[in-house]
């Protein structure tokens, strides 16, 4: 890491050498549109990485997510849930399907309707892969 980088805080997402990228072992193939932000997320739900849609899908610049817990950032909820769809891909190791949720844009007061697809992550840290699609007027 160089200096700059260093003071700017950015920290580099590939091998400097071979550039291989940060990676998410899923066990299906998931196709995400144009329009899908894609958060990665450790075990404790923080934030890891932000997909190049994701800013802009939700506004929030990517150093504003890292470390944070995913629905904390994102002012991520699930209204009418019986649980918290992150906690139980986490939990269970299954994958939740177009779970009608709202987020709150980056400096915005109102949540706007979202759907999310998560994905637990089967490799050895585990982990959560977070879809975040914006439901458009109908």
């Amino acid at each position: 890491m160089t200096g700059a980088e260093r003071a700017e805080g950015h920290q580099p997402r590939g091998c400097p050498a071979c550039g291989f990228g940060f990676v998410v072992e899923m066990m299906d193939d998931y196709y995400a549109g144009p329009l899908t932000a894609l958060v990665c997320c450790d075990r404790e739900r923080h934030v890891l990485v932000a997909g190049h849609a994701s800013r802009p899908v939700t506004g929030w610049p990517e150093a504003e997510m890292i470390g944070r817990e995913v629905s904390e950032a994102l002012g991520l909820a699930f209204p009418g849930a019986r649980d918290d769809p992150v906690a139980r891909a986490l939990e269970w190791g299954v994958r939740v399907r177009r779970e009608p949720c709202t987020f709150r844009p980056y400096r915005m007061d109102e949540h706007r309707d979202a759907v999310a697809d998560i994905f637990p992550a089967y490799d050895d840290d585990g982990g959560v892969l977070v879809a975040l699609t914006p439901v458009t007027g109908g």
